[in-house]
């Protein structure tokens, strides 16, 4: 790709060079399923509900007053009630349309939401480490799997960036592009993207209200990645990464 390429990328270039007629959804193809479907058998944790959680309150000037980027953690565990608000903050459902479109607390062209939320777990209070996801519609953490040295596998993925490992959960958000594409097409691209800023800048700013703090990471070799998730690469591959933990 040449820079040429990169900068048209940016610009409203395709969407005038799409036939909307022939998208999926203008064809009547059903939308996609708003969440991945997990294994019946994989264990599942309720999360704390917003009414129920021990959340300190910031005002929203003084929580972007003091938005920064953290690459150094104090190594103190989050609480399952942090973790329940990050998740909120970040793909909590506000309402549904219908069972195929669901307000979030992030914006998303039409409404779409092309991402997944997947979670290396090294220290939440009660909750055995490991790799988890993000189920929005049951607030529910799932369980993909367990294995060893995964604070040194997750370092390597992102090319030696051992913050990433040091926190206390990296938050791994991977997109899977036909949610959007049922309705843009090829437009799609761009934005998901634009729709992956907003949802870690929610998680920077919701990290002001519990005295922790993130860096996002865009620099990760992608393979191992996709690799590490256990993903296809191609119907679904991570796209943004966020390190959070206690400052």
């Amino acid at each position: 790709m040449t820079t040429e390429d990169a900068r048209d990328f940016l610009k409203d270039t395709i969407r005038r060079q799409i036939d909307f007629s022939q998208t999926d959804q203008s064809r009547g193809v059903p939308p996609p399923p708003i969440e991945k479907p997990g294994a019946p058998s994989a264990p599942r944790i309720d999360l704390p509900a917003p009414e129920a959680w021990s959340i300190p309150s910031v005002d929203i000037m003084t929580a972007i007053a003091r938005r920064q980027s953290h690459r150094r953690f104090s190594g103190d565990a989050l609480s399952l009630d942090e973790l329940a608000f990050l998740l909120w903050a970040t793909q909590g459902i506000r309402d549904y349309r219908s069972e195929h479109v669901a307000f979030r607390t992030v914006p998303s062209a039409g409404c779409r939401h092309a991402f997944e939320t997947y979670l290396w777990l090294m220290r939440v209070s009660n909750v055995e480490p490991g790799c988890y996801r993000y189920l929005p519609q049951e607030h529910q953490l799932l369980l993909e799997f367990q294995q060893e040295e995964m604070e040194k596998d997750i370092s390597q993925a992102v090319l030696g960036q051992r913050f990433a490992g040091e926190a206390a959960v990296t938050f791994v958000w991977t997109a899977l592009p036909y949610r959007m594409e049922w309705r843009y097409g090829a437009a799609s691209a761009k934005v998901i993207a634009l729709d992956a800023g907003h949802v870690c800048q929610n998680l920077y700013i919701a990290c002001e209200a519990i005295g922790a703090g993130t860096c996002a990471i865009a620099a990760y070799n992608q393979d191992a990645c996709d690799e590490l998730l256990r993903l296809d690469g191609t119907d679904e591959f991570v796209i943004y990464l966020a390190p959070v933990g206690k400052v």
